[in-house]
């Protein structure tokens, strides 16, 4: 049986939870309340050494970090084999973008929403620098002439991708001027079984 622990306001957690929606899988999500603390207590960081969401059990293997927990349920549970194929290149060119999701979308548009939402004490102009910069150099050019990140059809790119990159305007950063990123987020939005993000001020 799957346990997700995690948070809704998550990104990260979200991820994941997208992901078990896509994939049709039955599963238990556990919130770990962030603000009491609980991600610091002795029985999660059992789990979870880094004492960080999302974590993800499914009987007796135990795993940390959104990303690796994409490829693990893709490789298991993707009977389509689409979402993280076999292919060396093509598995290659989705490693790109995971790099990308847990890096540089975290030190831009992460950073922007954490400074807002939870006062992150962060420099908000870097930040921003560095969100418009990721946009203009990589997604938009990429995106110009492509509907997903990779290949003809949705991988677990995507997924990783979406969600910090969606709720970025929480950051006080607007997508309009980027119609390419508009179009591939609804691209994403519009796959079967998507699992909307909440959004934080709601």
């Amino acid at each position: 049986m799957i346990t997700l622990y995690g948070h809704p306001i998550s990104g990260n957690s979200h991820r994941v939870a997208n992901f078990l929606n896509i994939l049709g899988m039955e599963y238990t999500d556990k919130i770990v309340d962030l603000e009491k603390g609980e991600h610091k207590l002795p029985e999660y960081l059992a789990k979870n050494p880094l004492g960080q969401v999302p974590t993800l059990t499914d009987d007796d293997v135990v795993l940390r970090d959104s990303t690796a927990i994409l490829i693990y349920l893709a490789r298991r549970y993707d009977q389509s084999n689409t979402w993280f194929p076999e292919d060396p290149v093509t598995q290659a060119q989705i490693q790109q973008w995971l790099s990308v999701a847990v890096h540089e979308v975290m030190i831009g548009p992460f950073v922007l929403r954490a400074i807002q939402l939870f006062g992150m004490p962060a420099d908000e102009v870097q930040a921003r620098e560095k969100t418009e910069k990721l946009f203009n150099d990589l997604f938009v050019p990429h995106l110009s002439d492509k509907k997903w990140l990779v290949g003809e059809h949705p991988t677990i790119a995507d997924i990783a991708c979406y969600s910090y990159i969606a709720r970025v305007t929480e950051g006080n950063f607007s997508l309009e001027p980027y119609p390419a990123i508009r179009q591939w987020l609804a691209n994403v939005e519009g796959i079967d079984g998507f699992k909307p993000m909440i959004h934080a001020n709601k």
